[in-house]
Protein backbone atom coordinates (compact mmCIF):
# COMPACT_ATOMS: atom_id res chain seq x y z
CA UNK A 1 0.00 0.00 0.00
CA UNK A 2 0.66 3.32 -0.57
CA UNK A 3 2.19 6.29 1.96
CA UNK A 4 -1.26 7.67 3.13
CA UNK A 5 0.05 11.17 3.47
CA UNK A 6 -1.71 13.59 6.53
CA UNK A 7 -1.86 16.67 3.38
CA UNK A 8 -1.67 16.38 -0.78
CA UNK A 9 -1.52 19.58 -2.12
CA UNK A 10 -2.07 20.19 -5.82
CA UNK A 11 0.20 22.90 -7.15
CA UNK A 12 2.90 24.82 -6.35
CA UNK A 13 2.08 28.22 -6.58
CA UNK A 14 2.02 31.05 -3.65
CA UNK A 15 -1.23 29.59 -2.50
CA UNK A 16 0.65 25.52 -2.40
CA UNK A 17 3.91 26.41 -1.11
CA UNK A 18 2.46 28.73 1.63
CA UNK A 19 0.37 25.70 2.23
CA UNK A 20 3.13 23.21 2.13
CA UNK A 21 5.48 25.65 4.25
CA UNK A 22 2.84 26.25 6.70
CA UNK A 23 2.01 22.06 6.95
CA UNK A 24 5.56 21.24 6.78
CA UNK A 25 6.25 23.12 9.88
CA UNK A 26 3.15 21.46 11.82
CA UNK A 27 4.70 18.03 11.49
CA UNK A 28 2.17 16.77 9.16
CA UNK A 29 3.70 14.47 6.48
CA UNK A 30 3.17 16.78 3.39
CA UNK A 31 3.18 16.05 -0.63
CA UNK A 32 3.48 18.68 -3.04
CA UNK A 33 2.36 17.91 -6.44
CA UNK A 34 3.14 19.92 -9.70
CA UNK A 35 2.63 19.18 -12.77
CA UNK A 36 4.97 22.28 -14.36
CA UNK A 37 7.54 24.78 -12.96
CA UNK A 38 6.80 26.17 -9.35
CA UNK A 39 5.03 29.83 -8.71
CA UNK A 40 2.19 29.50 -11.48
CA UNK A 41 1.21 32.86 -13.16
CA UNK A 42 3.53 34.66 -10.70
CA UNK A 43 6.95 32.77 -12.17
CA UNK A 44 6.36 34.52 -15.50
CA UNK A 45 6.17 38.16 -13.89
CA UNK A 46 9.31 39.67 -14.02
CA UNK A 47 9.04 42.61 -11.65
CA UNK A 48 6.57 42.47 -7.91
CA UNK A 49 5.98 45.66 -6.20
CA UNK A 50 3.69 45.29 -3.43
CA UNK A 51 4.26 42.21 -2.24
CA UNK A 52 4.90 42.40 1.70
CA UNK A 53 8.64 41.87 2.69
CA UNK A 54 9.84 41.47 -0.84
CA UNK A 55 13.51 43.03 -1.45
CA UNK A 56 12.17 47.00 -2.13
CA UNK A 57 15.41 47.14 -4.81
CA UNK A 58 14.11 44.67 -7.27
CA UNK A 59 12.11 41.24 -6.86
CA UNK A 60 10.91 39.18 -9.66
CA UNK A 61 8.42 36.10 -9.96
CA UNK A 62 11.03 33.73 -9.98
CA UNK A 63 13.42 35.37 -7.33
CA UNK A 64 10.47 34.98 -4.90
CA UNK A 65 9.12 31.68 -5.80
CA UNK A 66 12.72 30.35 -5.49
CA UNK A 67 12.71 31.37 -1.91
CA UNK A 68 9.15 29.93 -1.09
CA UNK A 69 10.45 26.70 -2.26
CA UNK A 70 13.42 26.28 -0.36
CA UNK A 71 11.14 27.23 2.75
CA UNK A 72 8.82 24.48 1.64
CA UNK A 73 10.95 21.48 1.31
CA UNK A 74 13.14 23.23 4.73
CA UNK A 75 10.42 22.09 6.67
CA UNK A 76 10.28 18.88 5.00
CA UNK A 77 7.19 18.67 2.44
CA UNK A 78 7.97 15.96 0.01
CA UNK A 79 7.76 17.14 -3.81
CA UNK A 80 6.38 15.28 -6.73
CA UNK A 81 6.35 15.82 -10.24
CA UNK A 82 2.91 14.65 -11.80
CA UNK A 83 -0.14 14.82 -13.64
CA UNK A 84 -3.17 14.33 -11.75
CA UNK A 85 -6.13 12.89 -14.09
CA UNK A 86 -8.67 11.35 -11.60
CA UNK A 87 -9.56 11.84 -8.36
CA UNK A 88 -11.58 10.18 -5.52
CA UNK A 89 -11.99 12.76 -2.53
CA UNK A 90 -15.34 10.98 -0.67
CA UNK A 91 -13.99 9.16 2.50
CA UNK A 92 -11.38 9.44 5.35
CA UNK A 93 -8.35 8.66 2.62
CA UNK A 94 -8.95 10.97 -0.34
CA UNK A 95 -7.50 8.94 -3.81
CA UNK A 96 -5.50 10.88 -6.72
CA UNK A 97 -4.42 9.06 -9.60
CA UNK A 98 -1.76 9.96 -12.64
CA UNK A 99 -0.97 7.76 -15.33
CA UNK A 100 1.28 5.62 -13.47
CA UNK A 101 0.81 6.64 -10.15
CA UNK A 102 -1.81 7.14 -7.32
CA UNK A 103 -1.44 9.00 -3.92
CA UNK A 104 -3.36 8.81 -1.06
CA UNK A 105 -3.73 11.57 1.76
CA UNK A 106 -6.10 12.48 4.78
CA UNK A 107 -6.55 15.92 3.61
CA UNK A 108 -6.37 17.43 0.15
CA UNK A 109 -5.90 21.30 -0.59
CA UNK A 110 -6.76 22.47 -4.03
CA UNK A 111 -4.75 25.34 -5.20
CA UNK A 112 -4.31 24.37 -9.05
CA UNK A 113 -3.98 28.49 -9.65
CA UNK A 114 -5.83 29.66 -13.10
CA UNK A 115 -4.17 30.64 -16.65
CA UNK A 116 -4.76 33.20 -19.02
CA UNK A 117 -8.17 33.77 -20.84
CA UNK A 118 -7.52 33.64 -24.55
CA UNK A 119 -8.58 36.58 -26.71
CA UNK A 120 -11.44 34.88 -28.59
CA UNK A 121 -10.17 36.24 -32.03
CA UNK A 122 -10.42 34.16 -35.27
CA UNK A 123 -7.17 32.66 -36.04
CA UNK A 124 -5.79 32.57 -32.73
CA UNK A 125 -4.74 29.32 -31.74
CA UNK A 126 -3.05 29.20 -35.49
CA UNK A 127 -0.83 32.25 -34.30
CA UNK A 128 -0.31 30.97 -30.38
CA UNK A 129 3.89 30.87 -30.40
CA UNK A 130 4.35 32.61 -33.76
CA UNK A 131 2.98 36.31 -32.84
CA UNK A 132 0.40 35.68 -30.38
CA UNK A 133 1.26 35.78 -26.53
CA UNK A 134 0.02 35.95 -23.02
CA UNK A 135 3.48 36.36 -21.27
CA UNK A 136 5.42 39.32 -21.85
CA UNK A 137 8.06 38.39 -19.82
CA UNK A 138 9.08 35.38 -21.58
CA UNK A 139 8.22 36.87 -25.22
CA UNK A 140 8.89 40.16 -25.22
CA UNK A 141 12.93 39.66 -26.30
CA UNK A 142 11.19 38.63 -29.73
CA UNK A 143 9.83 41.96 -30.19
CA UNK A 144 13.03 44.33 -29.79
CA UNK A 145 12.01 47.35 -32.00
CA UNK A 146 8.86 46.29 -33.07
CA UNK A 147 5.18 47.09 -32.79
CA UNK A 148 3.11 45.40 -30.47
CA UNK A 149 -0.67 45.07 -29.40
CA UNK A 150 -2.01 44.43 -26.12
CA UNK A 151 -5.28 43.42 -25.33
CA UNK A 152 -7.00 44.48 -22.34
CA UNK A 153 -7.76 47.04 -19.93
CA UNK A 154 -6.90 46.08 -16.01
CA UNK A 155 -3.95 46.10 -14.32
CA UNK A 156 -2.02 43.12 -15.62
CA UNK A 157 -2.72 44.72 -19.05
CA UNK A 158 -1.26 47.98 -18.56
CA UNK A 159 1.54 46.61 -16.64
CA UNK A 160 2.76 44.21 -19.00
CA UNK A 161 2.16 46.88 -21.90
CA UNK A 162 4.50 49.07 -20.26
CA UNK A 163 7.05 46.73 -19.31
CA UNK A 164 7.23 45.73 -23.51
CA UNK A 165 8.19 49.45 -24.13
CA UNK A 166 11.12 48.08 -22.96
CA UNK A 167 11.73 46.32 -26.00
CA UNK A 168 9.18 47.24 -28.46
CA UNK A 169 9.50 50.72 -30.15
CA UNK A 170 5.90 51.06 -30.05
CA UNK A 171 2.88 49.79 -28.00
CA UNK A 172 -0.82 49.95 -28.40
CA UNK A 173 -3.46 48.58 -25.81
CA UNK A 174 -6.80 47.35 -27.35
CA UNK A 175 -9.23 48.16 -24.56
CA UNK A 176 -13.18 47.63 -25.12
CA UNK A 177 -14.63 50.10 -23.50
CA UNK A 178 -13.63 53.81 -23.03
CA UNK A 179 -11.78 53.94 -20.40
CA UNK A 180 -9.12 51.49 -18.60
CA UNK A 181 -9.84 49.63 -15.67
CA UNK A 182 -5.98 49.76 -14.33
CA UNK A 183 -5.71 51.37 -10.72
CA UNK A 184 -5.31 55.12 -10.54
CA UNK A 185 -1.50 54.83 -10.45
CA UNK A 186 -0.76 52.48 -13.11
CA UNK A 187 -3.30 54.27 -15.60
CA UNK A 188 -0.93 57.60 -14.78
CA UNK A 189 2.31 55.54 -16.03
CA UNK A 190 1.07 54.28 -19.30
CA UNK A 191 -0.97 57.88 -20.36
CA UNK A 192 3.01 59.34 -19.18
CA UNK A 193 4.69 56.57 -21.30
CA UNK A 194 4.90 58.25 -25.05
CA UNK A 195 5.71 54.98 -26.56
CA UNK A 196 2.11 53.59 -25.48
CA UNK A 197 -0.92 54.30 -27.69
CA UNK A 198 -4.88 53.15 -27.69
CA UNK A 199 -7.20 51.89 -29.58
CA UNK A 200 -10.87 52.23 -27.46
CA UNK A 201 -13.81 50.60 -27.70
CA UNK A 202 -12.22 47.73 -29.65
CA UNK A 203 -12.07 44.27 -29.98
CA UNK A 204 -9.37 42.14 -31.77
CA UNK A 205 -11.47 39.94 -34.29
CA UNK A 206 -9.38 38.32 -36.17
CA UNK A 207 -5.38 37.32 -36.84
CA UNK A 208 -3.68 35.87 -40.04
CA UNK A 209 -0.22 35.76 -41.95
CA UNK A 210 2.12 33.32 -43.46
CA UNK A 211 3.09 31.20 -40.62
CA UNK A 212 3.86 34.44 -38.12
CA UNK A 213 1.26 37.27 -37.52
CA UNK A 214 1.31 39.95 -40.14
CA UNK A 215 -1.99 41.23 -39.75
CA UNK A 216 -5.31 41.48 -37.87
CA UNK A 217 -8.79 42.74 -37.93
CA UNK A 218 -9.54 45.49 -34.97
CA UNK A 219 -13.48 45.74 -34.66
CA UNK A 220 -15.01 48.85 -33.19
CA UNK A 221 -17.99 47.99 -30.57
CA UNK A 222 -20.20 51.01 -30.91
CA UNK A 223 -19.61 51.68 -34.52
CA UNK A 224 -19.57 48.51 -35.97
CA UNK A 225 -16.28 49.28 -38.51
CA UNK A 226 -13.30 47.29 -38.67
CA UNK A 227 -9.86 48.36 -39.25
CA UNK A 228 -6.96 46.41 -41.12
CA UNK A 229 -3.76 46.37 -39.10
CA UNK A 230 -0.51 45.06 -41.14
CA UNK A 231 2.80 44.41 -40.29
CA UNK A 232 5.16 47.08 -41.08
CA UNK A 233 6.82 46.08 -44.10
CA UNK A 234 10.89 46.07 -42.83
CA UNK A 235 9.20 44.23 -39.67
CA UNK A 236 6.96 41.43 -41.74
CA UNK A 237 5.23 40.67 -38.19
CA UNK A 238 4.18 42.40 -35.13
CA UNK A 239 3.24 41.07 -31.62
CA UNK A 240 -0.13 40.22 -29.94
CA UNK A 241 -0.19 39.53 -25.96
CA UNK A 242 -3.51 39.07 -24.35
CA UNK A 243 -3.93 39.61 -20.62
CA UNK A 244 -7.77 39.94 -19.85
CA UNK A 245 -8.42 37.61 -17.15
CA UNK A 246 -7.79 34.22 -16.45
CA UNK A 247 -9.69 31.25 -16.11
CA UNK A 248 -9.20 28.32 -13.00
CA UNK A 249 -7.89 25.19 -13.77
CA UNK A 250 -10.70 23.33 -11.98
CA UNK A 251 -11.29 21.11 -15.00
CA UNK A 252 -10.49 18.15 -12.80
CA UNK A 253 -12.84 18.62 -10.27
CA UNK A 254 -16.08 19.21 -12.01
CA UNK A 255 -19.08 17.82 -10.80
CA UNK A 256 -17.30 16.81 -7.38
CA UNK A 257 -16.84 20.08 -5.99
CA UNK A 258 -18.84 22.57 -5.77
CA UNK A 259 -17.90 25.77 -7.89
CA UNK A 260 -19.50 29.00 -9.53
CA UNK A 261 -20.67 29.40 -13.23
CA UNK A 262 -17.05 30.32 -14.40
CA UNK A 263 -15.48 27.27 -12.49
CA UNK A 264 -13.87 28.93 -9.26
CA UNK A 265 -14.66 26.70 -6.40
CA UNK A 266 -16.30 27.51 -3.84
CA UNK A 267 -15.19 27.66 0.30
CA UNK A 268 -15.46 29.40 2.89
CA UNK A 269 -13.22 31.57 4.63
CA UNK A 270 -11.39 28.60 6.08
CA UNK A 271 -11.28 27.30 2.57
CA UNK A 272 -13.25 24.30 3.14
CA UNK A 273 -14.99 23.01 0.43
CA UNK A 274 -17.87 21.31 0.41
CA UNK A 275 -16.17 17.94 0.53
CA UNK A 276 -14.76 17.35 4.14
CA UNK A 277 -11.43 17.22 4.01
CA UNK A 278 -10.82 18.77 1.02
CA UNK A 279 -9.87 22.96 0.92
CA UNK A 280 -9.03 25.09 -1.79
CA UNK A 281 -6.67 28.17 -2.05
CA UNK A 282 -5.30 30.80 -4.35
CA UNK A 283 -7.01 31.71 -7.71
CA UNK A 284 -8.72 28.88 -8.12
CA UNK A 285 -10.99 29.75 -5.31
CA UNK A 286 -13.91 32.51 -5.57
CA UNK A 287 -12.35 35.63 -3.74
CA UNK A 288 -12.07 39.59 -4.69
CA UNK A 289 -8.89 40.10 -5.25
CA UNK A 290 -6.26 37.66 -6.99
CA UNK A 291 -2.62 38.46 -5.45
CA UNK A 292 0.37 36.74 -4.45
CA UNK A 293 -0.27 38.04 -1.21
CA UNK A 294 -3.80 36.55 -0.58
CA UNK A 295 -2.80 32.90 -2.48
CA UNK A 296 0.05 32.61 0.04
CA UNK A 297 -2.69 34.01 2.90
CA UNK A 298 -5.21 31.65 1.75
CA UNK A 299 -2.21 28.32 1.47
CA UNK A 300 -1.55 29.55 5.20
CA UNK A 301 -4.95 29.22 6.45
CA UNK A 302 -5.74 25.78 5.07
CA UNK A 303 -2.87 24.45 6.16
CA UNK A 304 -3.56 25.43 9.43
CA UNK A 305 -7.58 24.39 9.50
CA UNK A 306 -5.52 20.91 7.88
CA UNK A 307 -3.43 20.98 11.47
CA UNK A 308 -6.57 21.47 13.41
CA UNK A 309 -8.70 18.77 11.87
CA UNK A 310 -5.89 15.99 12.63
CA UNK A 311 -5.46 17.09 15.97
CA UNK A 312 -8.94 15.73 16.52
CA UNK A 313 -7.23 12.14 15.58
CA UNK A 314 -5.31 12.20 19.50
Amino acid sequence: MSKIYDVIILGAGPAGLAAGLYAGRSRLSTLIIEKGQDGGQIAITDEIENYPGQIVEGESGPSLIARMTQQAEKFGAERVSDTIKEVQLEGDVKVLKSEKNEYQGKNVIIATGAYSRPIGCKGEAEFMGKGVSYCATCDANFFEDFEVYVVGGGDSAVEEAMYLTKFARKVTIIHRRNELRAAKSIQEKAFANPKIDFFWDSVVEEVYGDDILQGMIVKNVKTGETRKVEADPEDGMFGLFGFIGTVPNSKLFEGIIDMDERGYIKTDEDMHTNIPGVYAAGDVRIKSLRQVVTAAADGAIAAVQVERSMSDYF
